[in-house]
């Protein structure tokens, strides 16, 4: 009785017995009552609910139990070029890559694996791409040893580098492609209008005035092709050749030529530099000066100039209204010496402004002495 030993095997179980230390059978659902007097039996019990089937002599069950192994397993062997997907009821749960084997137990989970060919296409469904890149651990985990993925916004488009070589323009939307058995990088290139900002330099003037200018200037990137290929770094380029076109508009203006006409700096400059950035696949769509910084002592003989030529103004506006005001005297006298009714209004305008200031009059001679002797303008040259 000593000799036996009782092995019970659940509905959900399966086990592999050997015996001294070989392979023997595969125990099925039940109680097992084994002859081992010398204790030299082994019974491994498996979980039939985890599908995978992990072995250290897995090679060696297929080479010298292969029909025991078939009856009992879904043997699955990937290609050297091939992924596998695998499903379990329906679900994706993982990723086989190429060269792989798996086993499955045959059992109350269904396991279904889809293989794809990557030698040529590697470029995931946009069904099962996003089952992929969505998933959540721990298959997530595996997705991110065989996924490359990328978001690209409908703001942008996307360069697949391929082994170093572009290999696709991405359009807007999730793109998901194997790693096997490449290198793979995706490139977002923004397709909207952007800001630059060229920093104050130093720059002198035609008549050697140094100064500061900063510039802004709206860009876009038109073929995101053409811009990589010809250039290291299309932003940096964009950036330099404003500096070159700024340095050498500014160097050719005098200092009131520059203050004078901004318009035409900016115009000067979007000029030199839109065919020069065009052959690169970018456009240049405005450029406009900021600030024009000049030096302290600079800034105080302006104001000087600017004080002086507002006093200069003042006094012309001054001697302009004193000859109005001379030439209208001249008129009226004028008018009173060809009009004697007129000089005699004027006369008793005046006497009416004088007695408004004056306590007391006496008048002599009755009216006639308040109209002629009392008030008597004397016009020049009478």
């Amino acid at each position: 009785m000593f000799a036996m030993k009782s092995i019970t095997i659940a509905q959900h179980e399966r086990g592999l017995l050997f015996r001294n230390r070989s392979f023997e059978a595969v125990l099925e659902p039940g109680v097992h009552r084994i002859f081992d007097p010398l204790k030299r039996t082994e019974v491994q019990v498996y979980d039939l609910t985890v599908p995978e089937f992990e072995h250290a002599r897995v090679d060696f069950l297929l080479e010298e139990a292969r029909e025991t192994m078939d009856k009992y397993f879904t043997v699955v062997q990937i290609g050297n070029t091939e992924v596998g997907v695998v499903y379990k009821t329906g679900k994706v749960t993982g990723v086989l890559a190429p060269g792989a084997r798996q086993l499955y137990w045959r059992g109350p989970i269904e396991v279904r694996v889809d293989r794809q060919d990557i030698s040529r296409e590697f470029e995931l469904a946009k069904s099962l791409a996003k089952l992929l890149v969505r998933a959540k651990q721990p298959l997530a985990t595996a997705v991110a040893d065989a996924v490359s993925a990328a978001e690209v916004p409908d703001t942008a488009i996307g360069l697949l580098i391929v082994d170093g070589e572009l290999a696709q323009v991405l359009q807007p939307g999730l793109h998901a492609f194997w790693k096997y058995q490449r290198a793979l990088k995706i490139e977002l290139v923004d397709r909207r209008v952007q800001a630059m900002e060229v920093a104050g330099q130093e720059i002198l003037t035609r008549d050697k005035v140094s100064l500061r200018v900063n510039l802004t200037a709206l860009w876009q990137v038109l073929d995101a092709v053409k811009a990589r290929s010809t250039l290291t770094n299309f932003v940096e380029f964009l950036y330099k050749e404003m500096q070159f076109a700024l340095r050498e508009a500014v160097g050719a203006r005098t200092l009131d030529e520059l203050l004078g006409d901004k318009g035409a700096l900016d115009r000067e400059i979007g000029d030199a530099v839109r065919p020069k950035v065009e052959e690169h696949g970018l456009a240049v769509q405005s450029v406009g000066v900021k600030d024009v910084i000049l030096p302290g002592e600079m800034k105080t003989i302006l104001n000087q100039v600017v004080e002086a030529e507002k006093v200069a103004q003042a006094n012309l506006i001054r001697r302009r209204e004193e000859t109005a005001a001379t030439r209208s005297l001249l008129n009226t006298a004028r008018l009173m010496d060809e009009n004697p009714t007129l000089l005699r209004m004027k006369e008793l305008e005046t006497l009416e402004k004088v007695t408004e200031k004056i306590d007391k009059l006496t008048v002599f001679g009755g009216l006639d002495g308040v109209l002629k002797d009392m008030v008597r303008i004397q016009v020049p040259g009478a």
